[in-house]
């Protein structure tokens, strides 16, 4: 296994939502690191937790939401910090600019009453980059024009309403690496797009990653993705880790059964199949999760400790971890 010289490492991570229904335990312990350069995916189905755990990296977890325990340890060039222990204050002078974000909605992302131009160039003004407005508004089309926005002198005057989903979701990955950050969190950044604009945006993403030396939280649910442009791969579950390991090694030796019968539910080209496979059951409710290895009501290789005792991370090999009984 090569070095890895960790950006960020979470430890311990754990989270709850404190609603009327009950306190929904969302985040149960999850620690991974992630090194310099890489692009590292959480992947897993919808509601296991992989944008709750982005968001908890630099405390976006609002109300009802409460970060329980853990540490977020960021290794920035004066030396490590715990995120988790800084004020807004603090915090606020890390995000967007040395840890910056790309959520999945660009919509929602971005405000309908500014251009897009003002919105890059706020960015820039308030982390320092520039000294007024003006002058980042007329660097934004520098910025624009390096996630290859058409007619970028143009599009920094136009609002988001005025642009298609392709050109938002361009808009979005400019602000987030207007101030040049060392991390990029990209929360499924190409969910609502059709396919080729995924690719040309998964493209792009990947050209900038080697542009300038970025390091790349990739969350999504496509495995396929995956396979194309991430290092190492995490596994998600119901708020836990099952599963972490570089890309080639999970697709070649998956351990947990979940993650097999994830790659069992992707379409094969190659393979005559009269129908796909899929996983029986649903996610279950967090507020009561199954006791033991919250897969275990879904698990076709279940036992009696699974049901009673969570299992522990075992690691097969020096960067292959699993948490399973099958592996005890």
């Amino acid at each position: 296994m090569a070095i890895c010289e960790p950006i960020i490492e979470v430890r311990n991570l754990k989270v709850n939502f404190y609603t009327y229904a009950g306190i929904v335990k969302a985040i149960d312990g999850v620690s991974f690191k992630i090194c310099r350069g890489e692009t590292y995916c959480l992947v897993g189905e919808t509601g296991c937790g992989k944008s709750v755990t982005a968001r908890a990296l630099t405390k976006l977890i609002r109300p009802p939401g409460r970060i329980e325990g853990g540490e977020v340890i960021y290794y920035s060039d004066e030396g490590p910090i715990n995120l988790l222990e800084l004020n807004e204050e603090e915090l606020r002078k890390i995000r967007g600019a040395e840890i910056a974000y790309v959520f999945q909605d660009p919509t929602s992302a971005l405000d309908p009453l500014y251009t897009v131009g003002y919105q890059i160039a706020e960015t820039m003004y308030e982390h320092g980059r520039v000294s007024k407005i003006k002058e980042g508004i007329l660097r934004a089309v520098e910025v624009l024009r390096n996630v290859l926005m058409p007619d970028p002198e143009k599009r920094v005057h136009s609002y988001p309403h005025e642009l298609s989903g392709g050109m938002r979701q361009r808009s979005v990955i400019g602000i987030g690496l207007s101030n040049k950050p060392k991390l990029l969190i990209a929360d499924e950044p190409t969910t609502a797009l059709d396919a080729t604009v995924q690719a040309q945006l998964m493209d792009l993403l990947m050209d900038l990653k080697r542009r300038e030396n970025l390091t790349i939280l990739l969350i999504t649910h496509n495995l396929g993705l995956v396979a194309e442009v991430c290092d190492r791969v995490a596994v998600m579950y119901a708020g836990n880790i099952v599963e972490e390991a570089p890309v080639e090694e999970l697709f070649r030796n998956p351990l947990h059964p979940y993650t097999k019968a994830l790659l069992r539910a992707v379409p094969n080209p190659r393979k005559k199949s009269v129908r796909l496979e899929s996983i029986p059951g649903t996610v279950p409710n967090l507020i009561n999760p199954p006791p033991g290895c919250r897969f275990h009501p879904r698990c076709p290789r279940v036992m009696d400790i699974c049901r009673s005792k969570k299992p522990p991370e075992l690691w097969r090999g020096d960067d292959h971890r699993v948490a399973c009984w099958l592996y005890e």
